[in-house]
């Protein structure tokens, strides 16, 4: 398959990908408001923190492996790839059997120490719920590694349209559960059961578009201990984004309340569905781009990655400005005017979309190289001091400064990554803007076969 036509091939798949993410995002919100209520509902976005965070987790040795894998069967070193995919499975296996050991252990200090009882929920209700959605992240942290056969094969499309079908049952399963009136406990048993069945139909799938041409994979240590190294690095991804996303939903709680939870989570969604845009791109590009730096084709690497970061730029300012003018209204609308949010506090939620535009689609070279460490010092780093500056901010300002910090965090990291993983792929960030090369450069294919 051509490099262009797996890039158009991954962007339609995304694109379907991130249409049903929003739905899933948008859709189902006025459902929770309208079945359970925004006390109840800000509650359980409360509940689902630990699981939250154990569905980013996945993303830090099973990205690990996946990478490595790819990397090496891109190479054609097929005896590499399929000891990694040895090493790599007994790695997810023993992250997940430390998991249960967590979230067991979770669950029985929660229950000791009275947390589940603080809420409005019921604390059985509370303690079933938690326990199931935990064991279904746990479960989903296998299909990280059955990505790298997709990739692998260069058909991530694939994989990426079995997500969405995975996604869009979720979404459906969830309105008729809420439709009928249960509560937390049918909405996460459900979840559980879909996890289960995807995940086993996923790996089936991707297993049988890799061949290893008769190979046998040993499980070696070498192979571990780079897998936990790099691992480690990814881990900052799901580590960063459950203290920027759940530790300051858990600081607007303590401050401002539940009902400012709902409220502070559902702006921050109508911002994150324009990040789905930015995702898109990065999701379209990397699968082929990835390949090709393990081919070592890095000039049409540089090309595609200034391309890409350029048109992400561009759609954030635009979209950032379309919030602002009718963004709100629309909000009202969705919301069904159940939740109330001041006009500045949107217009500085709104200056993060662009910020965030201006930094989100350069993280894929840390992906690309494999070299996770950059990214994971400074997303880190400023993820705690973003909790920090939330604390400060929401008893100073309330809603007005629980929305600045997010903004600032959004700020400094456009700051420091940008030109980092410019850097990172030997390029300088005024490179990003030499774009009238790209269009002379087509201008002539256009002209040679006309």
């Amino acid at each position: 398959m051509g490099i262009t036509k797996g890039i158009i091939n991954n962007g339609l798949a995304n694109i379907a990908q991130k249409i049903i993410r929003i739905f899933d995002q948008l859709l189902l919100v006025p459902f929770f408001l309208t079945t359970w209520g925004a006390e109840y509902y800000g509650e359980w976005l409360t509940l689902s923190i630990v699981p939250s965070i154990l569905a980013f987790s996945d993303l830090g040795f099973g990205s690990a492996v996946c990478n490595s894998f790819v990397l090496a069967y891109a190479s054609d070193n097929k005896q590499q790839a399929v000891n990694l995919y040895k090493s790599g499975f007994w790695v997810i296996t023993s992250t997940v059997l430390l998991g249960t050991i967590l979230t067991a252990s979770i669950i029985m200090i929660g229950d000791y120490a009275g947390w589940f009882s603080k809420s409005v929920i019921a604390a059985s209700d509370a303690i079933m719920a938690v326990t199931m959605m935990m064991a279904s992240k746990l479960i989903l942290f296998y299909t990280q590694l059955a990505e790298g056969f997709y990739r692998g094969a260069r058909k991530a499309a694939t994989g990426s349209f079995l997500g969405s079908g995975n996604n869009l049952l979720n979404i459906i399963v969830s309105i008729i559960i809420l439709h009928a009136g249960c509560g937390i406990v049918g909405f996460a048993l459900s979840h559980l059961l879909i996890a289960i069945c995807y995940t086993a139909l996923y790996w089936i799938i991707g297993r049988k578009m890799i061949s290893f041409d008769g190979l046998k994979g040993k499980v070696k240590r070498n192979d571990i201990q780079m897998i936990t190294t790099k691992g480690i690095g990814y881990l900052a991804t799901p580590v960063w984004q459950s203290i920027y996303f759940q530790g300051t939903t858990f600081v607007v709680r303590i401050i401002l309340g539940a009902e400012a939870v709902a409220v502070f989570n559902t702006v921050r969604t109508v911002c994150r569905s324009v990040n789905q845009i930015f995702s898109i791109i990065n999701a379209a590009i990397f699968p082929d781009l990835q390949f090709e730096y393990g081919r070592g084709n890095l000039p049409l690497v540089q090309k595609l990655f200034r391309i890409a970061v350029d048109i992400s730029i561009i759609i954030g300012f635009i979209g950032a400005c379309i919030l602002c003018i009718i963004g709100l209204d629309l909000y009202n609308w969705w919301t069904q005017n159940a939740l109330s949010v001041d006009k500045t506090a949107w217009n500085i939620f709104m200056i993060g979309v662009f910020m965030n535009a201006v930094w989100w689609t350069s993280v894929v070279s840390y992906r690309m190289t494999n070299q996770p460490k950059h990214f994971a010092i400074a997303s880190t780093s400023m993820a705690c001091l973003t909790i920090l500056v939330c604390y400060t901010a929401s008893k100073a300002w309330g809603f007005n400064g629980a929305a600045l910090a997010t903004t600032l965090f959004e700020t400094a990291m456009a700051i420091y990554i940008l030109p980092d993983s410019c850097k990172l792929l030997g390029m300088k960030i005024t490179d990003l803007f030499r774009f009238r090369n790209d269009y002379h450069i087509l201008s002539e294919k256009i002209k040679n076969h006309s």
